[in-house]
């Protein structure tokens, strides 16, 4: 589960003070479950195939590459649409995200 606090930094003007907003998860069970499901063995890939699982995402870094790419000046991307699932994909494609992966 993912929690998410939020912090207000009082400044000695109103209009300077910042809000925060901090979220966090054990994702410790999700990467321990995508280890298990990589070390089984995977069916054959079809023609067709588009329900194939192939990454279990903790949402703490789905958030983290929103934010990213909204860092990036890509401010109309939403979370969870066609533009981002594209996102999604080319960051499991890259090896260093490689751990999110089950096949």
């Amino acid at each position: 589960m993912m929690q998410t606090r939020l912090i207000l930094e009082a400044a000695p003007r109103p209009k300077d003070s910042v809000i925060i907003a901090e979220s966090w998860q054990d994702v410790e069970p999700i990467l321990e479950r995508n280890k298990m499901l990589r070390s089984m063995p995977q069916p054959p890939r079809r023609r067709g195939d588009w329900g194939r699982h192939v990454a279990t995402i903790p949402n703490v870094i789905l958030v983290r590459w929103l934010n990213e790419e909204h860092a990036r000046g890509r401010t109309d991307l939403a979370l969870f649409s066609k533009e981002f699932d594209e996102v999604v994909q080319h960051k499991l494609n890259d090896p260093d995200w490689a751990y999110l992966r089950t096949d």
